[in-house]
C-alpha cells in the first residue's frame, strides 16, 4: 500500500487493530515520555518458540507518533522475534512513505519502544527462536572491536545475531564512554543494523549492581584493589550472554576479545592472543570450562591496526572510535567520587608510616591506595617510595622502598585449576604486567589457599587483584592475590 506518509498516518490513526489491554506474560517496552510529551508503548505475546502471536501499542503525543506505534504493531504481528529484532527506524519511515524530518522521531521512539520490550523478552528467559545451523551470537558493545567481529562472522557466510548487555546506568558517568551504559547500548544497535544484522540487548544491570559493584566497594573497604571486569566476564556478562545465544538457537557465543583459545586433549583453555600489546586473556581467566567450549574470538591473530583498517575497508561508522580507558561504571567520574556515593566511603584521615610504624605524613582515606602505588603518596621523602601495605582496620596506609615492596612467594585465596598446579611455570600478576616464572604445588580444583614460589621478585602484588596461573602462552587457574 503505497499512500503517501499523510495518507499513511491517517490510515493508522483510524486501525483498531493493535489498541487494547496486553495480556498476561507480554512483554512490554516503553520509550519516551521527555517533556514534549511523546510516549510508545509496544507489548508483545510471543509462543514457545519465539513467534510474535499478539501485538498491542499505546501512544501519546502527535499524529505521527500514534501512527508510527500502529504501523510498527502491524509490521511486527506474526513474525519471529528474531525478525523484528532486525527493525529500524528507517524501515518504519519507509513503511509510513517517509516521515517528514520533523516527525522523524516518532519512527526512532516506536522502534526504540519494540527493542527495549524484546529486551524484556530477552532478559525473561523466554526462548528467542528455535536453532539454525549458521546461526552465531556476537557480543557487541558498540565499539570497533566487536563490530568487525560481527563482519567477519556475517563475510563467512553465517548468521549472526549481536547481544548487547546493559549493566549500569548512572546519570553522574558519562554513558558515551561506557561499554555497556544505555548510551553504548544504542550505539551497539546502530552499528549492528548497519549490517544488516538483527540486534538484542540483555538486561543484567541488577545481577551486576549486586556482585561485580558491590564487590568493588566491598574490595576498597576492606584495603584490597579488586578486578571487577575478570569477576563480571567470569560470573555475568559470559555466562549470561551464552545462555541467551542457546534460547536464539545459536551455534556459539562470538566476542571481539583480543584472546585465544587452545584444545590440549583435556579440553579448551583461554590462551594470549598474538598481538601481546593488546593481550585480554588475563581478563577472561575466570570464564569456565564449559562456556569456552561454545566461545569463540576471531581477532585472536589481529593486530588492532588491522582491525580499524577492515572497519574502515568496510564503511563501519565506529572505525575510529575511542577505545574507553575506565571501568565501564566509572566512565566520566572518579573512584572516589564513585565510592563516596555508592559505598559511603568518604574522606577519613589517617597516618602514612613507615615499615616500623613511622608516622610520615597523612592521607583522606585508605580506600584512595594500592599496594605499588607510587604517585600521590604525600609524603616527600627525597627517594622513591611506594605503598606497601593497606591496614583498613586502622585506616593506616604503609610506605617503603623497593626491597620491602618486593616479594618472591605470593599466597592466593579462591584458587581455581583446570590443570595440576605442576604444569604452572607463569603466573600473572596484574593485567599489564609481565608474566613471572612460578611454581605451584597443587592438585587440579578449587582451593582456599594456594602458595605460588615465584621465579624472580616481584614488586606489587596488590591484595585483592586476580592472578592468573599460565601453562606457557595458556590460562590454566586464578586466584586471589591476599
Amino acid at each position: 500500500m503505497d499512500l503517501g506518509a499523510e495518507n499513511q498516518i491517517e490510515h493508522y490513526l483510524r486501525d483498531p487493530s493493535y489498541r487494547g489491554d496486553p495480556g498476561e506474560g507480554a512483554f512490554t517496552g516503553a520509550s519516551g515520555g521527555a517533556a514534549c510529551g511523546d510516549l510508545v508503548r509496544l507489548s508483545l505475546e510471543t509462543s514457545s518458540t519465539g513467534e510474535i502471536r499478539r501485538v498491542t501499542a499505546e501512544a501519546e503525543g502527535c499524529a505521527a507518533i500514534r501512527a508510527s506505534a500502529a504501523c510498527l504493531a502491524g509490521m511486527v504481528d506474526g513474525s519471529g522475534l528474531l525478525d523484528a529484532a532486525r527493525i529500524t527506524p528507517d524501515d518504519l519511515d519507509a513503511e509510513l512513505g517517509g516521515l517528514s524530518a520533523v516527525s522523524r522521531h516518532a519512527a526512532v521512539l516506536a522502534v526504540d519502544a519494540l527493542h527495549r520490550a524484546i529486551t524484556v523478552a530477552a532478559s525473561s528467559g523466554a526462548t528467542i527462536a528455535t536453532a539454525a545451523p549458521d546461526r552465531v551470537c556476537v557480543a557487541v558493545s558498540g565499539g570497533v572491536d566487536s563490530a568487525v567481529a560481527a563482519l567477519m562472522q556475517r563475510d563467512a557466510g553465517l548468521e549472526p545475531v549481536g547481544i548487547t548487555v546493559k549493566l549500569w546506568a548512572d546519570p553522574e558517568t558519562d554513558g558515551t564512554r561506557a561499554c555497556c551504559s544505555p548510551e553504548a547500548v544504542l550505539s551497539a544497535r546502530a552499528v549492528t543494523h548497519s549490517l544488516g544484522l538483527a540486534h538484542i540487548t540483555l538486561d543484567l544491570e541488577e545481577q551486576f549492581r549486586s556482585s561485580v559493584v558491590a564487590g568493588f566497594v566491598e574490595g576498597y573497604r576492606t584495603g584490597k584493589t579488586p578486578n571487577p571486569c575478570i569477576l563480571c566476564n567470569g560470573s555475568v556478562r559470559i555466562d549470561a550472554m551464552s545462555d541467551l545465544a542457546e534460547r536464539i538457537g545459536a551455534d556459539r557465543l562470538v566476542t571481539g576479545h583480543y584472546a585465544d583459545l587452545v584444545h590440549d586433549g583435556e579440553g579448551v583453555l583461554v590462551a594470549e592472543a598474538s598481538d601481546p600489546k593488546k593481550d585480554q586473556s588475563y581478563m577472561l581467566a575466570a570464564i569456565a570450562p564449559e562456556r569456552l567450549e561454545r566461545l569463540d574470538f576471531p581477532l585472536a591473530r589481529t593486530t588492532k591496526v588491522r582491525v580499524r583498517e577492515i572497519a574502515e575497508e568496510n564503511g563501519l561508522s565506529v572505525a575510529r572510535k575511542p577505545e574507553s580507558q575506565d571501568l565501564c561504571f566509572l566512565a566520566g567520574t572518579g573512584k572516589e567520587a564513585f565510592l563516596a556515593r555508592h559505598g559511603g566511603i568518604g574522606d577519613r584521615e589517617g597516618d602514612v608510616v613507615d615499615a616500623g610504624g613511622k608516622v610520615l605524613g597523612r592521607h583522606r582515606g585508605h580506600h584512595q591506595f594500592t599496594v605499588g602505588q607510587r604517585r600521590g603518596l604525600g609524603v616527600a621523602t627525597g627517594e622513591p617510595r611506594y605503598v606497601t601495605g593497606i591496614d583498613a582496620a586502622s585506616n593506616t596506609v604503609t610506605i617503603g622502598d623497593l626491597d620491602e615492596l618486593t616479594v618472591e612467594r605470593v599466597g592466593l585465596a579462591r584458587v581455581t585449576l583446570h590443570r595440576d598446579g605442576s604444569t604452572v611455570d607463569r603466573i600473572r600478576l596484574r593485567y599489564r604486567s609481565d608474566p613471572v616464572p612460578a611454581k605451584v604445588d597443587a592438585p587440579v580444583g578449587i582451593h582456599d589457599r594456594v602458595d605460588v614460589v615465584l621465579g624472580h621478585g616481584f614488586a606489587g602484588a596488590a591484595p585483592g587483584q586476580t592472578a592468573v596461573l599460565m601453562r606457557g602462552k595458556a590460562v590454566v587457574g586464578h586466584g586471589t592475590i591476599e
